[in-house]
């Protein structure tokens, strides 16, 4: 069956009254988290895993691919409005989106962004729909090794594109598959990391009738005993992913947060674009779609990348340099239009090969295996209505932002004057509620507040978080592929570079590890250079 029918089929499903409910509580939820500061589409697709636990999977899943688009969408309406861009990839719009505010052009820059989303949601989407099924066919052939090899490069990806230093992302990595390997082993049926040895240990000092000490050995054990045991499953995903994105987020605001108020500008004129503004407009929203789209696809890719080049690309072919830096248009139009190409492009290697290449694309990854689903080649052949109606609801999710996001700016930036502390002690009540709601137990609520306290840790001295989530999720894949392929060879290692299609994608993940320290070092060595021929 061709795409063309397969999209159409996704559609009748998209439009079914009830999808089309998820998919506008969708779009309105990310747009309302992307346009306020410091909350973003990864924090709240994580605080909505347990509420949806009971929920239906094509519904929940299209809720949050329109929470990701809207979410891209409206940090551009806090980086114009504000200048403070909602979700790192909005950096580059507030260079110009705000200096157009400052002028009273707020209207027309909120205009180009959300038409330029629309034209790169849709096409890149249809991108999505096309691109898909190729490497689908592609990647059914893939053994355990190949499929080892492609784990190996998530992991070095992932660690290399979050954060500034790449052994801060694989220590944030090592971490999260230790959390992976706890649990019972399914080969073995052993218990790893379970504390069953200290909880024996304890068990047997309270056993003692000579120790002083015996009651409050027995009831240590008790505690641990119960922590046992609930650890026998392993680390919930969910409840991993609420504490590091939400708890840790709320955390680190409320000991870092600026006292500080914020100008936001006034929305003056019309919100209509001019003539020239749409000429200005329409070649940049398609070269930001071309940029930003096989970008956001690429293991190593991630929206920033692609606005950046964006905006360098419109400033080295306008007709108007002078305005850059001042507010042109096109250094709105271009970087949102590969904002939301970018968000669809990420989409193609998570569904296809289930590689997260975004904090809120492992959060997703979260979803997927909530529901006992896995993303990868086989998704299509076992849950084509799901996927195909998922990515047919992205098409109806840009035609919703569209309608919702011009005609209510004025809502959006009413929720700009919400007081911080409430809006994180309202975060702070919603995770623990969905937390407890999931995973009704004392010690899941416990294991919350010590994850939380790691992410604050982990932020506090500038690890990444999703490497954790992403270790946490494919750690146990991959160890499982490994196995397989050490099974098949009857343990010869060599079996892992036989095959040229993983020795070739070890040998991209060396060079994804290995350039960037490179790069960096040679920088850091001519500003060493310059630094010195200044001296002399």
């Amino acid at each position: 069956m061709d795409t063309f029918a397969l999209l159409g089929q996704g559609l009748l499903t998209a439009l079914q009254p009830a999808y089309l409910l998820y998919a506008l509580i969708g779009v309105t939820l990310g747009t309302a988290v992307g346009v306020l500061p410091g909350i973003g589409p990864a924090l709240t697709v994580a605080l909505l895993l347990p509420v949806t636990y009971q929920l239906d999977a094509t519904g929940s899943l299209i809720m949050f691919a329109g929470i990701y688009y809207g979410g891209m969408y409206g940090g551009s309406t806090t980086s114009i409005l504000l200048n403070t861009p909602g979700e790192s990839a909005s950096i580059i719009t507030a260079l110009e989106g705000n200096k157009m505010a400052r002028k009273g052009r707020g209207g027309p820059a909120l205009a180009t962004a959300a038409i330029g989303s629309f034209v790169a949601g849709l096409i890149a989407t249809l991108g999505l729909a096309f691109l898909a099924p190729v490497i689908v066919r592609f990647a059914l052939s893939f053994g355990p090794a190949e499929y080892f090899a492609l784990m190996i490069l998530a992991f070095v990806t992932v660690s290399a594109a979050f954060g500034d230093s790449a052994l801060r992302g694989l220590t944030s990595l090592a971490l999260g598959l230790t959390l992976g390997l706890v649990g019972i082993d399914l080969q073995t049926g052993q218990a790893r990391l379970t504390f069953n040895p200290l909880l024996q240990t304890l068990r047997d000092w309270a056993g003692d009738p000579a120790s002083s000490l015996a009651g409050l050995w027995a009831s240590l054990a008790s505690g641990l005993g119960a922590l046992s045991a609930n650890l026998l499953d392993g680390i919930e995903v969910t409840t991993l992913a609420v504490a590091l994105f939400a708890i840790g987020e709320a955390l680190v605001v409320a000991a870092t947060a600026s006292r500080t108020p914020d100008t936001i500008e006034a929305v003056k004129g019309s919100l209509w674009m001019t003539k020239e503004d749409w000429r200005r407009s329409w070649k940049p929203w398609l070269r930001g779609t071309a940029v930003g789209f096989p970008i956001g696809a690429m293991p190593a890719g991630g929206a920033e990348i692609g606005t950046f080049l964006s905006y360098s690309m419109e400033k080295s072919l306008t007709k108007h340099p002078e305005e850059f830096g001042n507010g042109a248009i096109e250094g709105v139009a271009g970087p949102e239009a590969a904002n939301n190409a970018s968000a669809a492009g990420t989409l193609v290697p998570l569904l296809t090969l289930g590689l997260p290449t975004s904090a809120t694309a492992a959060i997703m990854l979260a979803a997927f295996q909530q529901f006992g689903l896995q993303p990868g080649p086989l998704l299509f052949v076992t849950s084509p209505q799901l996927v195909w109606g998922l990515v047919a609801s992205l098409l109806v999710a840009n035609l919703m932002l569209v309608v919702l996001n011009l005609p209510l700016v004025g809502l959006w930036v009413r929720l700009l004057t919400i007081p911080r502390p409430w809006l994180y002690a309202g975060i702070l009540v919603f995770a623990t509620l969905g937390c407890i709601g999931a995973n009704p137990s004392a010690v899941e609520l416990g294991m919350l507040l010590a994850f939380g306290l790691l992410g604050y840790m982990l932020r506090r001295f500038g690890y990444p978080i999703a490497p954790v989530v992403v270790g946490l999720i494919l750690g146990p894949m991959a160890e499982q592929q490994l196995r397989r392929a050490l099974a098949i060879s009857q343990g010869d290692p060599s079996v892992l570079v036989t095959s040229p299609l993983a020795l070739a994608l070890l040998t991209i993940a060396l060079l994804a590890l290995v350039v960037p320290m490179i790069l960096r070092l040679r920088g850091r060595g001519n500003v060493l250079a310059a630094m010195a021929s200044d001296e002399d």
